[in-house]
């Protein structure tokens, strides 16, 4: 019998760049098909501690999206200090003299994101979907940071590393991680919008800017591009709701509400680009809603909040006590929050692990989109049905004005 000599060290080498080769051209393939194929089926979520358990991804891959979209607090990578009112670091109350949140190291940030991406149901995800996504705070590296957060660049990087963004994308040499995708055949298009709330956030109370100049250039641009049968706009916090004008000066949220010369001239800018079928997804608040704005565009907007797919208010307070937070939802005003028989609570709210799903019926003539938020055993919690006739400026059973059910915004 004979023998063949074991390959050198260089035949090693060019073994190993062909299969690499390879198995780029078969990725790059995947996601040019992926982007050209009818989309029908996109989830999406925020809000995922990457050290609590995370049942909620059999509900999510039992709905089998083709489209997976993080809307931020993808980790949790900062660190929380306890409630403290009294002793030598006072976290709350008048006497506080340190902060409750402070940034962690690089390395434990890059932990955070390995512990998350290699939770058994999200992996399963990323096998059989398309996963994209955007941040918030927690994964920015602070809570509530904006602009002047000095580890942005390098936590950027963190970040498109877990959504597995390619070394060469745009997304890695801008400041900011906002992006689009465009997926679908011709005439049945669905445009994804990611906006980065972070980067160029100006302080909470300066009424600034959160998109900064670069990022607004950027999506006038996307706005009056081609068109897309359906504009699905991301944004880590709610764009149409803003419960901080009610439940002020007791807490406050991050919103759009404030900063709202910034969500004014966001609404300019969709009206202005005549671009129909445009409604908004986000995060951030622990619980689910959704929320309509009838006066803005020529049609209604929506915003479907998903919030969180780990954190939830509901979980601060044992079992028993739950009804209490049920309760303060119901009782808390809130003029945009589209109110249903077919809501599972009587606020219309969901204070436990969710996630968000979108269903698009392209045999139905129009085309009906169901917009759902769904528990961690994937049954609907809040939801509506909407044919896409609705969205479109030349709909005459909405004009900007004449329906006033939502058109009075929280204003602070």
């Amino acid at each position: 019998m004979a023998y063949e000599s074991p390959p050198t060290q260089k035949e090693m080498e060019s073994l190993i760049a062909v299969v690499v080769g390879v198995m780029q051209v078969l990725v790059a393939s995947a996601a040019s098909y992926s982007d050209h194929h009818l989309l029908s089926r996109i989830a999406f979520g925020s809000c995922a501690n990457q050290s609590a358990p995370q049942p909620i991804w059999d509900a999510i891959n039992k709905f089998d999206p083709q489209v997976f979209i993080w809307l931020g607090d993808n980790i949790y990578g900062d660190i929380r200090r306890p409630f403290r009112i009294l002793g030598k670091e006072r976290t709350i109350g008048p006497w506080k003299n340190v902060p409750r949140f402070i940034p962690s190291s690089h390395s434990r940030m890059l932990s955070g994101y390995n512990m998350a991406k290699n939770i058994p149901g999200y992996s399963r995800l990323r096998t059989n979907a398309k996963v994209i996504g955007t941040w918030d705070d927690h994964d920015y590296g602070l809570n509530d940071a904006g602009k002047e957060f000095p580890a942005k660049t390098t936590n950027q990087r963190l970040l498109l590393d877990f959504l597995d963004e390619h070394q060469d994308s745009p997304r890695r040499k801008q400041a900011g991680v906002y992006t689009s995708y465009t997926i679908g055949p011709p005439g049945k298009q669905v445009k994804i919008i990611l906006l980065d709330t972070r980067y160029h956030r100006d302080p909470l109370s300066s009424d600034g800017s959160i998109l900064g100049a670069s990022q607004w250039s950027w999506l006038g641009k996307e706005l009056r591009g081609p068109p897309t049968t359906i504009t699905i706009i991301g944004s880590s916090i709610q764009v149409i709701s803003n419960l901080s004008a009610t439940t002020g000066p007791l807490f406050y949220m991050e919103s759009w509400g404030r900063f709202p010369r910034e969500r004014d001239r966001l609404f300019k800018l969709i009206t202005d680009s005549k671009r129909d079928g445009v409604f908004f997804i986000s995060g951030d608040v622990h619980f689910g809603e959704i929320t309509r704005y009838d006066c803005a565009a020529e049609y209604p907007l929506y915003d479907i909040t998903s919030s969180g797919l780990t954190q939830a208010v509901e979980k601060v307070l044992p079992s028993p006590l739950h009804f209490i937070v049920r309760f303060l939802a119901w009782f808390t005003p809130s003029t945009m929050r589209v109110m249903s028989q077919n809501c599972r609570y009587r606020s219309c709210t969901y204070g436990k692990p969710n996630f968000g799903a979108i269903e698009i019926d392209w045999d139905a003539f129009p085309v009906n989109l169901k917009l759902q938020v769904r528990d961690i055993s994937g049954l609907p919690v809040s939801g509506v049905d909407i044919s896409l006739s609705e969205l479109r400026a030349w709909n005459s059973s909405i004009k900007a004005g004449q329906d006033r059910k939502h058109c009075t915004l929280e204003v602070m």
